[in-house]
C-alpha cells in the first residue's frame, strides 16, 4: 500500500485513534509559534486538520495541503475551516500549486514520508517571504532508530507506513543549502518516558 493509500485507510480513524505521536507534535507546533506572529500560512500535510483550527485562528489566511483526498474531506468538513484553501497536491514535485508567497510554512508528521529532503527545502525556500519562518514537526531520529514508525489497525491487522530516516544533521545542511538560518530547536517527550525523545521540532528562519 502507498504512503497516500495508507493515508486514505486511515482517514476516517485518524482523529479518534490513540496516537501518541500526532497528540505531541500538536503541542509542539503550538509551543514553538506561539512565540511568533504571521498572517499568511502555508500548512504542508493539514491530514484531517488536526493544526489547521489552530493555525486559522492565528493567521489571516491558510493554504492547507495534503496528498490524501479522504484525509482533506474530513478536514474541509469542520466549520472552523471553512474559510481556508484546501489543495491537494504531492510536494514531491514543483510547487506550482500556488503563486503566493508566505511568512510561515509549516510540515507536521511529513518529512518522515519523503526520502528527499533538498527540493522540498527548496521549494519551500521560494515560497517563503524574507523574514518568515519554517516549521518541521517530526518523529524524532531516536525513536526511529528504535523502530518507531508511523502505523494504524485494519481489519487485515497492522498497517505500517513507508518512512525514511533523517538525522537532525540532514535537516540542518538541507537548510544551510538555501541559506535558512536555525531560529529553535526543541525535542519533546512522552510524560511516562524521558528516555527518548517523541518529537523533534525545528524552527528556520529566512534572512
Amino acid at each position: 500500500m502507498s504512503i497516500r493509500e495508507s493515508y486514505n485507510a486511515w482517514a476516517d480513524q485518524y482523529d479518534t485513534n490513540a496516537y501518541q505521536t500526532r497528540d505531541l507534535e500538536a503541542v509542539a507546533l503550538r509551543q514553538m509559534l506561539g512565540k511568533i506572529t504571521f498572517e499568511n500560512v502555508l500548512e504542508i500535510g493539514c491530514g484531517t486538520g488536526k493544526n489547521s483550527i489552530w493555525l486559522n485562528e492565528k493567521a489571516k489566511h491558510l493554504t492547507a495541503v495534503d496528498f490524501s483526498e479522504k484525509m482533506l474531506a474530513i478536514a474541509k468538513d469542520k466549520p472552523e475551516l471553512k474559510n481556508v484553501n484546501f489543495i491537494q497536491k504531492d510536494i514531491t514535485n514543483a510547487w506550482f500549486f500556488t503563486d503566493n508567497k508566505f511568512d510561515l510554512i509549516t510540515f507536521s508528521l511529513v518529512l518522515e514520508h519523503i526520502e528527499h529532503l533538498d527540493h522540498i527545502f527548496s521549494e519551500a525556500h521560494k515560497s517563503l517571504e524574507k523574514g518568515g519562518f519554517v516549521y518541521i514537526g517530526e518523529l524524532h531520529p531516536y525513536k526511529q532508530y528504535a523502530g518507531t514508525k508511523a502505523r494504524f489497525e485494519t481489519a487485515q491487522g497492522i498497517q505500517v507506513l513507508e518512512c525514511f530516516h533523517h538525522h537532525l544533521s540532514d535537516f540542518l545542511i538541507a537548510a544551510k543549502k538555501v541559506d535558512f538560518s536555525i531560529e529553535s530547536i526543541e525535542e519533546l517527550f512522552d510524560e511516562n518516558n524521558k528516555t527518548l525523545p517523541r518529537i523533534l521540532a525545528l524552527l528556520f528562519y529566512k534572512k
